[in-house]
């Protein structure tokens, strides 16, 4: 059986340097509340809750006078000036992608533009964005969120940095018939445009591909949506035991991808799994 593993994959800038930021506070302070889960990987929250990590679904929950850990998905102004406040260290691990959405958000609603914003309403990243925003704004999740009969006039839209580009494309063209006036921002990440482009070769060299990540992770599901629609049998895995040597049965080849929020030795643990299976 031939294993052929995506090229790039794994941890995406943005996480990797997160990630970074918070091993180096645990092992100078000891104990760090993180703003929301730090990773969308259950496998590596259990490895930093084990250096002292603590996960804080809400800044009310993290202690008076504790480090405090904004994670890659960033957070609204309300609730960094509120820790800032309220803690005695506050470590920004925000992405730099997701600031400049943070940022051209911000803008947009301060230029008086309705702000728009492609992705799921339920994702911290998204939240954090519309904590940016003043004024007018709506999050939909594709172009048949849009209503054909309501007029803009004027539109600010950008995107959660996970999205696809054919989908915010897709978004653009139809909303540019309802609006008098539109500014559009590519806040997609170059990372996960890359992920998307790699697992569509990998789709055509393999008789199945095994995509590894947190099922809470949205960049990790784009790519198993991707995979489906190239018709190639995939299988979604978070750790080495939900890999089920009866679906690797009468495959010459299988493909191995991973989302922006899968760390490097969850990659390799169930690499090697599949080479013993």
């Amino acid at each position: 059986m031939n294993l052929v593993v995506a090229s790039p994959t794994g941890l995406c800038f943005g996480v990797r340097r997160a990630i970074g930021q918070l091993e180096r506070a645990l092992a100078e302070r000891g104990t760090v509340y993180s703003l929301g889960s730090p990773i969308h990987n259950p496998q590596e929250v259990a490895r930093l809750s084990a250096l002292g990590l603590r996960v804080a679904e809400s800044a009310d929950e993290v202690p008076a006078g504790a480090v405090a850990f904004v994670r890659a998905h960033g957070a609204s102004k309300s609730e960094l000036e509120y820790m800032r406040e309220r803690c005695g260290v506050v470590e920004d691990g925000t992405c730099p992608f997701v600031r400049t959405a943070q940022e051209r958000a911000e803008s947009l609603s301060n230029e008086g533009y309705k702000v728009m914003i492609l992705g799921d309403s339920r994702h911290p990243e998204v939240r954090g964005i519309l904590g940016h925003i003043e004024g007018e704004s709506l999050v939909i999740s594709g172009e048949s969120d849009i209503d054909p009969k309501k007029r803009h006039k004027r539109l600010g839209i950008l995107s959660q940095t996970t999205q696809w580009e054919a989908s915010l494309a897709a978004v653009v063209s139809k909303l540019v018939l309802l609006a008098d006036e539109i500014k559009v921002y590519n806040t997609i990440c170059r990372a996960t445009i890359e992920r998307q482009e790699s697992i569509r070769r990998l789709g055509a060299q393999v008789d199945g591909i095994v995509v590894i990540g947190g099922k809470n992770s949205a960049n990790t599901r784009k790519l198993v949506e991707i995979a489906e629609s190239l018709g190639v049998l995939t299988a979604w895995v978070e750790h080495p035991d939900e890999l089920d040597w009866r679906w690797m049965r009468g495959k010459s080849s299988i493909g191995v991808a991973a989302g922006g929020s899968t760390p490097d030795w969850l990659i390799n643990e169930i690499t090697e799994k599949i080479k013993r299976l």
